[in-house]
């Protein structure tokens, strides 16, 4: 959906937590769909919750 330019914004909890070795988030991505800085950034406890916008 984010290859098709049919997200406008984008919501994401970061929590101090590795699994594995990782997976890239959005997998492959072109440059052409950047995410500009963030509009929200709240610090929880052991939690940053960040939310987007999709740069078109």
């Amino acid at each position: 959906m984010l290859a098709a330019g049919l997200i406008d914004e984008v919501a994401m909890d970061v929590a101090p937590v590795v699994l594995g070795s990782g997976k890239r988030y959005f997998g492959p991505v072109d440059a052409q769909h950047l995410l500009e800085d963030p509009d929200v950034v709240i610090q929880g406890n052991r939690v940053l919750h960040l939310r987007y916008r999709v740069r078109r």
